[in-house]
């Protein structure tokens, strides 16, 4: 059985700081993608929701308030929340009705508001929840862990903070011609070294900011594409949400101990389990992605997906850096959109905003920023608590 699903319409919200309401964001995105696809909203059969838990009731149920929104219209409704994951789960909950005959049309939205600094856990004592205990116990914000993961690039394989500020500096270049990108400026390897250390060896140049932003897919069946006279859509051919295995011996954020110490390793890493099985899944190998979009929460945490998503072997991503191999023009470019060093973090959003770029790219119409010749490209994030997120998508 083909696991394929069209993609005909995609949309963006810019990121920024806006100050407004989630939902004015997704319908903007929404109301995009409706119009790439050529898409009457009255056809749309199922809408799902990407859920903002910063945003009361009405984050909780996002796919009924983005209906609401919209215009009634009879339509299914889901809400998905996976944390960072979420844009990529909401889109395999609108595949898999799509797939099962239960829908031919679904509309899947994210958006968030962000407060300013840090992520954090809701307010209150939840002493059964890891999120809220690393706060509470350790005073470990998000960077901390990004710090040891670039920490254990440095120790393993010779990274240097030059490598890391290269990463960010290639993301920016990449970036100064996506009209969605919150940064869209020129940095320079001085200018990343020289911003304030947040959690040794980073700077505050190589870790993303937090954004408010949206992104919208125009999900259909094959058939009902063929229907509509568009013989060749970019498909949907992978969606991998993969849970860990245990022992997971690599820190896995929040989650400092889960194993035990006898344990045997398994075969492959958590993350790297993410990427094979979305390759299983679609049926090919690495070497046929033509570009990647990629979780680059810091500057060593893309170099880390790099390998991770098997683009090249363990211990080789600063080398295909060093050489170009990533930026546009390069044999495997990475976050040609200029990843979430331009965007920003919008958590419901960003997954999504990775399926749009790829979408984009494939059909074209990247300008300014465009993969020559892109043909597949795959995306990877990941939400706490092991939610695993790659999508890929081909002409």
């Amino acid at each position: 059985m083909s696991h394929d699903v069209a993609v005909l319409g995609v949309g963006m919200h810019p990121w920024g700081k806006w100050g407004r309401n989630f939902v004015s964001y997704g319908v903007h995105a929404a109301r995009q993608a409706l119009a790439d696809s050529d898409v009457s909203w009255e056809d749309v059969d199922l809408v799902v929701g990407g859920e903002t838990v910063r945003n009361g009731y009405g984050g909780y149920v996002a796919g009924a308030t983005f209906a609401q929104a919209l215009g009634w219209n009879g339509a299914r409704v889901a809400t998905s929340y996976a944390a960072c994951a979420t844009g990529a789960q909401a889109l395999d909950t609108a595949r898999a009705r799509i797939l099962a005959g239960l829908s031919e049309v679904a509309l899947v939205v994210g958006a968030d508001t962000t407060p300013k600094g840090f992520l954090a856990p809701n307010a209150g004592e939840r002493w059964d929840d890891p999120d809220w205990l690393r706060f509470r116990l350790l005073g470990m914000t998000n960077p901390g862990y990004f710090a040891l993961y670039a920490r254990r690039r440095m120790d393993l394989y010779g990274a240097t903070p030059e490598d890391f500020a290269a990463v960010k500096v290639k993301n920016a270049r990449h970036g100064l011609e996506n009209p969605n990108a919150r940064y869209r400026k020129e940095v320079s390897t001085e200018d990343v070294l020289n911003s304030a250390v947040v959690s040794d060896p980073l700077h505050l140049l190589d870790i993303c900011a937090t954004s408010d932003g949206a992104a919208a897919v125009v999900l259909t069946s094959m058939d009902y594409a063929r229907r509509h006279g568009i013989a060749s859509p970019v498909r949907v051919r992978a969606i991998s949400t993969v849970t860990p295995t245990f022992p997971n011996t690599v820190i896995d954020m929040p989650l400092l101990s889960t194993d035990p110490a006898n344990a045997v390793p398994p075969e492959q890493t958590f993350k790297e389990s993410i990427g094979a099985a979305a390759y299983e899944e679609a049926g090919i190998e690495p070497g046929d992605v033509s570009l990647a979009e990629v979780y680059d929460l810091s500057t060593a945490l893309e170099l880390d997906w790099v390998e991770d998503l098997a683009l090249c072997k363990r211990g080789e991503a600063e080398h295909l850096l060093r050489a170009g191999d990533t930026t546009i023009g390069g044999r495997i470019p990475v976050n040609p959109s200029g990843g979430l060093a331009c965007f920003g973090e919008a958590v419901p959003a960003q997954a999504l905003a990775q399926v749009c770029e790829v979408t984009w790219q494939l059909r074209g119409q990247a300008a300014g920023r465009q993969v020559e010749d892109a043909k597949v490209g795959i995306t990877a994030n990941q939400g706490l608590f092991g939610h695993g997120s790659s999508v890929i998508l081909s002409t």
